[in-house]
């Protein structure tokens, strides 16, 4: 059976492992590396089986332990080539580092990473579905913008899904952020809000995804308990049985041992 374990969710740090017993892959690298490392570690997962990280966008927050953890392990590295070179050029990467570019479905060991383009605002940002050597599949969806069709049509399928839930729009608007902040993460190029990740939950469940991780929260514009409540009220109002039709939960900002099984 496969495993989807969030690491780091947040604005300080994001980083996703998706395997099973014979190995996996991370889905970005935030913190510092020795962070990472003590992560992977409490959950009992074997760095040397790691195959790969795949790194969605070149924000400090996604990719803050690549460089390190790279050189250190001798593990490969993909990225978008937007994103790769963006890496290359902040230093992210250090030479001698082994690197490819993704920009279609890509065998990784025993597993399939797919790339799919997000509407952030970087130069090619984009988020990942894996499916597992047992066929089972994991997608870890963040730093949307908006859901795009293409996304939406890659929901299709999922056993376990990673979605932004990252803000609360009330309490953004009357945060502490600066103007152009605000307008930044409330933009189709930003972050998605809670309201906008339940809009999604309904086709999603009905589609057959029964396992739903919110991620990438806001620290200062949202709480775990505001997010579960704007999805867990919407998928009720709908007629949605949470721990029947579905099992819902939000990724921690440092892991704290919870683990999804696909």
């Amino acid at each position: 059976m496969a495993k989807l374990i969030p690491l780091f969710s947040g604005s300080k740090g994001n980083s996703y492992y998706i395997g099973s017993g014979a190995g996996g892959v991370l889905i970005d690298a935030g913190r510092s590396c020795k962070q990472l490392v003590n992560a992977l570690e409490e959950n009992n997962i074997n760095i040397n089986k790691i195959s790969a990280v795949l790194i969605t966008h070149e924000h400090i927050d996604h990719c803050s332990a690549l460089r390190v953890f790279a050189k250190n392990t001798g593990v490969k590295v993909y990225a978008t080539e937007g994103t790769m070179n963006r890496l290359i050029a902040d230093n992210r990467i250090a030479p001698g580092t082994k690197t490819e570019v993704i920009n279609s479905p890509v065998a990784i060991g025993n597993m399939l990473a797919e790339p799919y383009m997000t509407s952030h605002d970087t130069p090619q940002p984009c988020c990942y579905r894996i499916r597992t050597a047992d066929g089972r599949c994991a997608m870890v969806a963040t730093d949307l913008g908006t859901v795009t069709p293409e996304i939406r049509s890659a929901f299709r399928g999922v056993d376990a899904l990673v979605l932004e839930s990252n803000h609360d729009v009330y309490m953004l608007k009357h945060g502490i952020y600066p103007p152009y902040l605000k307008n930044r993460i409330l933009s189709n190029l930003g972050h998605l809000s809670n309201e906008a990740c339940s809009a999604e939950l309904p086709e999603i469940i009905q589609n057959g995804t029964m396992r739903i991780i919110l991620g990438h929260l806001s620290e200062q514009n949202n709480t775990p308990a505001v997010a579960l409540k704007e999805s867990v009220d919407k998928l009720t109002q709908l007629g949605f049985r949470r721990d029947y039709d579905y099992t819902i939960d939000t990724a921690p900002v440092v892991t704290d041992g919870r683990v999804v099984l696909f």
